[in-house]
């Protein structure tokens, strides 16, 4: 078994309908499981009940069985028995916390590694990178540590962007990122950017969508990585 891991920088891009834009990537992970176990820990604003629903929804077409685990009275036999993991954005702090509340971290880091497909979107896809280090998410809840599922090892950042509002004096995301790799020069980060999405499939990282991705890792700074770039070799 090998991996198979779908790393989404987003839900959406632009207006388009829940999680529409990600069908095409998400089907082939669904060709042989059908039942999927959604993990909403990361959707505190909104319920979790109401997540569910609209990532029902957002998949409709392609005919899942789809639960969450919160309706699950034993989180780690749920992930057990599902043929595959989605994972939703939303808070990273408080996703990987709930993780660790439940002893998951370990549990999916496994699950996958056995060749469990597994889905993850915006925080989703910020905890399986090495750590949560460079979310862009505000630190609302402290998990026991910032130490993630490391399906990649490497570093992610969903929705990058290097947009600066006219007026406004803060860092961007490539200063942020760059504060990051002066700490810890020898890990890299991609940028995902919304409409794209990195594909593990066992020892092959490749780009998917419609935009490129950006390398950070020491002196390396936002580094345009084309589409359809084969990223393999981050994988080593």
């Amino acid at each position: 078994m090998t991996i198979n891991a779908l790393l989404l920088s987003s839900s959406r891009v632009g207006d388009t309908p829940y999680l529409n834009h990600a069908i095409r990537f998400i089907k082939p992970l669904t060709e042989k499981a059908q039942k999927w176990i959604f993990i909403p820990y990361a959707g505190i604003s909104m319920g979790y009940d109401t997540y569910l629903a609209s990532v029902v929804a957002g998949l409709s077409e392609l005919q899942l069985d789809i639960s969450s685990i919160h309706q699950h009275s034993d989180p780690r036999k749920a992930i057990k028995d599902a043929d595959g993991i989605m994972v939703g954005g939303g808070n990273t702090f408080h996703l990987l916390h709930e993780l660790y509340k439940y002893d998951l971290v370990q549990l999916i880091r496994e699950e996958v590694a056995q060749g469990k497909p597994y889905i993850g979107w915006s925080a989703g896809a910020n905890v399986a990178g090495l750590s949560i280090r460079t979310t862009n998410d505000m630190p609302i809840i402290e998990p026991p540590s910032f130490t993630a599922l490391n399906i990649v090892p490497f570093q992610l950042n969903p929705h990058y962007s290097n947009y600066r509002a006219p007026g406004h004096n803060g860092e961007t995301r490539a200063q942020r990122l760059f504060e990051f790799t002066r700490v810890d020069p020898l890990t890299p980060v991609i940028g995902i950017v919304e409409g794209s999405a990195l594909w593990r499939q066992g020892d092959t990282l490749s780009l998917l969508g419609d935009n490129p991705a950006y390398l950070f890792c020491g002196e390396q700074q936002e580094i345009p990585i084309p589409l359809g770039s084969d990223l393999s070799h981050l994988l080593k």
